[in-house]
């Protein structure tokens, strides 16, 4: 992108004819102008009708609608974006609240497990273990030269349903979209990475339509090998990309964030961005319920890298609000599949952390979920143990007993994985329970009553971290700085959706700007920001520097040098 003496901007290309028609990042289709068509050696490659972006917009929306199934919609808005991607993100930004379950969740989950069969058009970059050892000439060979934002994934704890193997780059595929769409990334700054290391799965190293290399996962010494061999080589070829870590396997995330957050700008969204997202939540229905967080008592069921985050978050937003570490353990209670952990407990290592003192439950009847929150007292029961229907009439009900209005989170994904329907929840509580999932649902009436299920959706604070994190230059992403982001959508939601645990997925972009806002002024506080031109911003100026950085999806005019032409 150039701009010319008066500010305007304009492309020009290095490909053009029929080279220029296939690559997604330039290509407008049928908006071609009459000139363009001319000067770019168009002439005869198009049809003769020229159209406006938003006349391709209103043509492929018609298409779309037509489509019954969600996944042929997911394919057939993956084939506009490797098509024509400007078109494609015009599409997403006009109708987000409708289309983001087609390329996130739910539906990406279906993609992931077809993702061999719907396969049509190479997309981001793949290192396997046959690649590996040529990870920068692989990198040489990205068509991208200023990567920012990377999400790169080894596809062993896809969503609520495991190791999917190649697979996975459908998800990094999906949340860089919304990176662009949400959080104002341009796309020629994103780059999906697939780690392909094998997988577990015997029926897809066995399948002959599988697309994967076809051995074992690596794992130990091998497995960090490969990682350490991609991030130098991601450092060489793009040193100011940010990386966002994305499903993996539990023990894995945990030792992959140590092991690289101070090395490359990163962050794993399973662990961190849920956990901002989940504290943003609770923190909101404290508001709407007038209750002061500080006094919640919160139930996480779940222990793995979701809910060790959301834990975490949890316990950290407590620490601002000044509690002790001691009136901190007697608040936030993690269970997994065995119950309640405990420190006297046989456990991984990163759930040490998240124990409640064995002499704080001497008494207990049990350690079981219903147990635990009718003994703790539970005002909060958050949901990330994968186990549909875990939330159960007897353990909401025991839930309300402890608070008429009890906070009710089912945020496992997809769908089929959520604790509990929230028509249950409602009918179960009165209509008295606080509810959001991780998944979209549709509105509930009761008694005529009709109850909006906000959606805790990652998609709030990821976008906004990231981009905010690219503005300020950052040396590292700090815990402060996702903090912040937390608090900045809670802050958003309140100001602007009062009475909403959650804004609606319409105004994503919107909460994106608070959150990338915030994060920048941690970044500045934290020292770790190297864009100095945003220091002594008000929050005012820096929201409008934010905006003014967001990538908007048009067609810019392609212009030649002058002297040249189509044959150059």
């Amino acid at each position: 992108m150039r701009r010319d003496p008066a500010g305007g901007r304009y492309l020009r290309p290095l490909v053009r004819g029929f080279s220029l028609l296939r690559f997604p990042l330039l290509n407008k289709g049928t908006a071609f102008t009459e000139a363009e068509r001319r000067a770019l050696g168009l002439d005869g490659l198009l049809a003769p009708q020229i159209d406006t972006l938003d006349e391709l917009v209103e043509r492929q929306y018609a298409e779309y609608r037509a489509i019954p199934e969600p996944l042929d919609k997911h394919v057939f808005l993956r084939n506009l974006q490797d098509r024509n991607e400007v078109l494609f993100y015009a599409l997403l930004s006009q109708h987000v609240e409708e289309m983001l379950p087609i390329v996130y969740t739910p539906t990406v989950g279906r993609a992931v497990q077809e993702f061999s069969r719907i396969y049509r058009y190479p997309r981001g970059l793949t290192l396997s273990t046959r690649t590996i050892d040529r990870a920068a000439q692989a990198l040489a060979n990205v068509p991208l030269n200023d990567v920012r934002i990377i999400v790169a994934t080894d596809s062993s704890a896809i969503l609520g349903i495991g190791d999917q193997g190649f697979g996975g780059m459908a998800i990094s595929i999906g949340k860089l979209s919304l990176y662009t769409v949400a959080g104002g990334v341009g796309p020629d700054k994103t780059l999906p990475v697939e780690l392909d290391v094998g997988t577990a799965r015997a029926d897809l190293r066995e399948d002959p339509g599988y697309l994967g290399v076809k051995h074992e996962r690596l794992t130990g010494d091998a497995y960090l090998s490969f990682l350490d061999r991609f991030v130098e080589a991601t450092l060489e070829r793009y040193p100011k990309a940010i990386i966002q870590w994305e499903d993996f396997a539990k023990d894995a995330a945990f030792e992959v964030l140590a092991r690289y957050r101070r090395v490359v700008p990163s962050f794993n969204d399973d662990i961190q961005g849920t956990g901002a997202v989940v504290l943003a939540g609770v923190l909101g229905a404290c508001r709407v319920r007038g209750e002061r967080f500080a006094d919640q008592v919160m139930v996480v069921h779940g222990a793995g890298a979701g809910g060790a985050g959301v834990a975490a978050a949890l316990r950290d937003g407590l620490r601002r609000e000044g509690l002790s570490p001691e009136e901190i353990a007697r608040r936030v209670y993690v269970l997994d599949s065995r119950g309640l952990l405990v420190d006297d407990r046989p456990m991984e290592p990163y759930k040490q952390a998240l124990a409640t003192p064995r002499a704080q439950v001497a008494g207990w009847a049990g350690l079981g979920l219903e147990t635990v929150i009718r003994e703790a007292g539970a005002t909060a029961l958050l949901g990330l143990s994968g186990q549909a229907g875990i939330f159960s009439e007897a353990v909401v009900r025991a839930a309300q007993t402890n608070t008429p209005r009890p906070l009710i989170f089912p945020l496992s994904n997809p769908t089929a994985n959520s604790e509990a329907l929230p028509e249950d929840l409602l009918r179960w509580t009165g209509g008295q329970a606080m509810v959001a999932t991780g998944s979209p649902f549709a509105p509930v009436t009761l008694d005529g009553v009709t109850h909006e299920i906000g959606q805790g959706n990652n998609a709030f604070i990821f976008p906004g971290l990231g981009f905010g994190a690219i503005l300020a230059r950052v040396r590292e992403i700090t815990d402060d700085m996702v903090a912040a982001a937390a608090f900045a959508l809670a802050d958003y939601t309140a100001a602007q959706w009062p009475g909403r645990i959650y804004p609606p997925v319409s105004d994503l972009r919107g909460a994106s700007l608070q959150v990338a806002a915030a994060v920048i002024q941690q970044a500045l506080r934290d020292g770790v920001a190297t864009e100095f031109a945003l220091r002594g911003l008000n929050d005012d100026a820096l929201r409008s520097a934010v905006e003014r950085a967001f990538w908007q999806p048009d067609y810019l005019p392609f212009r030649l040098d002058e002297g040249e032409a189509a044959g150059d």
